[in-house]
Order: C-alpha cells, then structure tokens, then sequence
C-alpha cells in the first residue's frame, strides 16, 4: 500500500483523536468551575496549556477570560489545535481516501463536518455549548465505530490504530500533568475536600471516572489516579494501554522493530517511576519525559513508514513533547 495513504490514515485517526478529548475537556472544565468556590477554581488558561498552544494564545493578546479560550480551542482556525482545525484537517484526510475507507464513514465525516460548520457559532453560546461539544464527542465516536466495524484488517486499519493510540497517550499526559498542577496546594487543609473534585475532573476529562471506581473501588485519590491513568493497562485511554496497542500494531508490520525497541525502553521508563512519592515538579518532569518518548514514537514510525516531509496538499500536525508544543510537519 502507498505510503501517502496509510500516512492520510494515521493522520486522519489522530486528528479525530485530537477533536474529541478537545471537545471533552471543555465540557468538563465548564462543570468543575461550578463544583468550586470562585476564589480557587482554576479558570480556563489551563486548557490552553493542556493543547500546547500558549504561545499562539499569548500572541494575539486574548484576554484569559472564558470566550476567549473557548473561542481559541473551538472556532480558531489558526490554532492547529482547535476543534475547527482538528475536524477540517480530518476530512481532508479523509477526503483523498474515499477509494480506501468505507463509503459509509466517508459520509457520515463528511456531514458531520458541515453541520459543525453550520452550528460553530451559535453552538458556542453557554446555553448551547454542552449539547454542541457532546454531539461532535458523540459523532467522532460514530464514525470510529463505523470504521472499526467495516474496515479490513489491513496495513490501513493497522495506521488507524497506531495514529489514534499514539494520540490518545500525548492527551492523556498533557491532561494529567496540566490538570494536576492546577490541583490545590497542601498547605491548604481547609481547601483539601476540594482536592477530590479536582482529581474527579481529571478523570471524567478521559472519561476514566466509572471505570476508575470499578477498578479502585476507594475514594478517589492523587496517587491511584495517576496510577489508573498512566499504568492500567485495561482502560483503553491510560497511557500504557495506548503504548501495548501501539506494540501490536506494529508487530504485524514489517521494519516495525526499530519502533518496538524504543517502545520497550519507554514502557520500562513508565514502570520504573514511584508515581506515588513524586511531588508536583517531579511529576510534571517525569510526564515532559514521556512526552518525548511519544514523540520519538510518532518520528521512528513516520522514518519508517512514511515519505519524506516535502510540501503536499495536506500540510500535518505532530504533537510535540517538549514543553508541550505543537511543531507544524509537512509530509
């Protein structure tokens, strides 16, 4: 199969990715601001940090008010990150696959996108919001069913999984590290029945919290929490998880090898860490750590499998690890 057109694929299953967690932590951020008192809620900057986008926010002079950062991570076209960028970077993807996904998808991504087109401006207004973003979450999670049950088991569902596993664990790692700084200080026993809610919302942000509790069965604490969603390796959005998809994927391809390797290295890194006695600036380094072994996995995987970065039709977007910044690549 054309290297073009299992590159499209992995890329148009990390922009769905992308779209939905993005459409998730708005929601979520909107609800816990609710849950906490107004003098230690945490406000809406953090999920810019969260998109790794600050830069380009910062930029333009926006006031870190909440219009404004939903505005940037839903409506802003020059923001590679936002929703609007996600889903028209999707379905260009899909757009030169049609021969190669299943006409069904294809339609559904198809419509999906112009009626988020139609609906972008008033479906950003408070009262509308929530409905708005669970029906792009809802939507997204469609078309994946649609193409997880009529796809064949080919190299082209092989890169679907590997783009959306790959994106999966960079979100999760930005959410638990940004959120979890944003948690309350120690210092503050009085505040501490709060620190619940915060850990709380860090879970429902991945969708995590039933699942958590069925697989904890205790109060929601910092130490299991990272445990469940850095190691489990059940929840289909832990980070580890992610990384035995991503392993099982490439072994069925060939020259995968190179890219198993460092995936071991990786999963030893993330077993070895004392989740529970690192403190916020040990956690917040030992997730830039991950970050970058992810990206080092999307460059083997892209040296390997994919053509060199020349100036196409379709201009991509990698997920940088360092400092949580997104880097523009070009294949």
């Amino acid at each position: 199969m054309l290297a073009r057109v299992v590159e499209n694929v992995y890329w148009l299953s990390r922009y769905m990715e992308r779209a939905e967690n993005t459409a998730r932590i708005i929601n979520v951020n909107a609800h816990l601001l609710l849950d906490l008192p107004k003098g230690i809620a945490p406000g809406w900057l953090p999920l810019v940090d969260i998109s790794g986008n600050r830069a380009e926010f910062d930029a333009k002079s926006h006031k870190l008010e909440e219009r404004d950062v939903v505005q940037f991570l839903a409506a802003d076209p020059e923001n590679p990150g936002s929703l609007y960028s996600s889903l028209q970077m999707a379905r260009e993807n899909a757009r030169t696959l049609r021969e190669i996904l299943p006409t069904e998808a294809w339609e559904m991504l198809n419509e999906f996108h112009s009626e988020f087109m139609r609906e972008l401006s008033t479906g950003l207004a408070k009262r509308a919001r929530f409905r708005f973003l669970n029906d792009v979450v809802g939507n997204l999670q469609k078309i994946s069913g649609v193409l997880d049950g009529t796809m064949s088991r080919n190299a082209s569902h092989t890169f679907l999984i590997l783009g959306r596993n790959l994106e999966r664990a960079d979100m999760t790692s930005r959410i638990v590290d940004v959120r979890s700084a944003q948690l309350l200080p120690a210092e503050t026993p009085e505040l501490r029945p709060f620190e619940t809610v915060q850990w709380m919302s860090v879970l429902k942000s991945l969708s995590a919290y039933q699942m958590y509790r069925g697989a904890v069965r205790s109060r929601v604490r910092r130490a299991d929490v990272l445990e469940f969603l850095l190691r489990n390796r059940q929840f289909p959005r832990a980070c580890m998880f992610c990384l035995d998809q991503v392993e099982h994927e490439l072994k069925s391809l060939q020259r995968g090898e190179p890219v198993v390797d460092r995936l071991d290295a990786v999963r030893r890194f993330m077993a070895r860490a004392p989740l529970e006695a690192l403190d916020q600036a040990g956690l917040h380094a030992f997730i830039d750590r991950l970050q970058l072994h992810i990206n080092e996995l999307h460059n083997g995987i892209a040296r390997i499998f994919f053509p060199k970065p020349q100036i196409s039709g379709v201009q991509q977007l990698s997920q940088q690890g360092q400092t949580q910044s997104q880097t523009r690549l070009a294949f």
